[in-house]
């Protein structure tokens, strides 16, 4: 924990990150208006002292939009990550310590997931399921899980025939005890590192699939919907699109900067 906390990139992410956290809960206190208000008559105006991020092509004022599009971004990103870490956490764990037709018949289902580019097979999903909130969780979940399943697999592998595990199987436990509270705990800081990774590729790829037109639905503020809004509109009012931008860059970066510093802290070849 003490090296943990000694890595700058940790702080720093740490500290992003909560901020990011905070900026969502508190999104309907600290928006200075409805992100869906529309109001033609100041149509792409730039920023000034009454929209500090200026307005897009509704009059709709983008520091609102951007607002809650973090609320949407982080709630999706967790959603998703969450569901992926638990699905791949069971599923790997299962073809590590059972082998034979399980293992087979899961990694044969991982490799048919993976010949297709994660991005392609998720523009294919959302475009069969639709515009929805739910539909972009569904979608980016079942694109997700596959590497958190073989991460789990190959960690069970290393460790199911070791000392510990063995003393555990001659006392008589059972196959759920031994997974639960032998090899889990001592798999779950590369699970850890691995969800803070995949949080951030998440979030962006929630960004573009509703850049897309395919994640959420227009009326739900998102970085993604307002960074399409904007690229038609790039030379005549380009903060439409440079906001939004650094907002998916910078939530990005925050969790790189995490998932660095815990996977430094958790490296026994790392002494930084």
């Amino acid at each position: 924990m003490k090296k943990l906390w000694k890595s700058k990139n940790f702080q720093l992410g740490f500290c992003l990150i909560i901020f990011l956290t905070l900026i969502g809960i508190f999104a309907p206190l600290i928006s200075p208006e409805d992100p869906n208000h529309i109001a033609i008559e100041r149509e792409l105006c730039k920023p000034s002292l009454t929209n500090l991020l200026g307005c897009d092509s509704n009059g709709s004022d983008i520091l609102s939009i951007i607002i809650f599009g973090t609320r949407v971004s982080l709630e999706i990103g967790v959603t998703v990550t969450f569901i992926c870490a638990i699905t791949g956490l069971l599923l790997g764990s299962l073809a590590g310590w059972l082998g034979g037709w399980v293992d087979t018949t899961l990694m044969r289902i991982i490799d048919i997931i993976f010949a297709f580019p994660g991005i392609i097979l998720a523009i294919a999903i959302a475009s069969a399921l639709g515009p929805s909130k739910t539909n972009l969780i569904i979608c980016l979940t079942l694109t997700g899980w596959a590497g958190y399943a073989r991460l789990i697999r190959g960690e069970v592998l290393a460790v199911k025939n070791l000392e510990y595990i063995e003393a555990a199987r001659s006392l008589g436990f059972g196959q759920w005890r031994i997974l639960m509270f032998h090899i889990w705990p001592n798999i779950f800081s590369p699970l850890l590192v691995t969800a803070t990774f995949g949080l951030a590729g998440t979030i962006l790829a929630e960004a573009s699939l509703s850049f897309l037109g395919i994640g959420v639905p227009p009326e739900i503020p998102s970085w993604g919907s307002l960074l399409s809004f904007g690229k038609d509109v790039i030379l005549e009012a380009p903060h439409v699109s440079t906001f939004p931008g650094l907002a998916i860059m910078f939530s990005v970066l925050s969790f790189h900067l995490l998932g660095e510093g815990l996977r430094r802290a958790v490296d026994p070849k790392s002494d930084r």
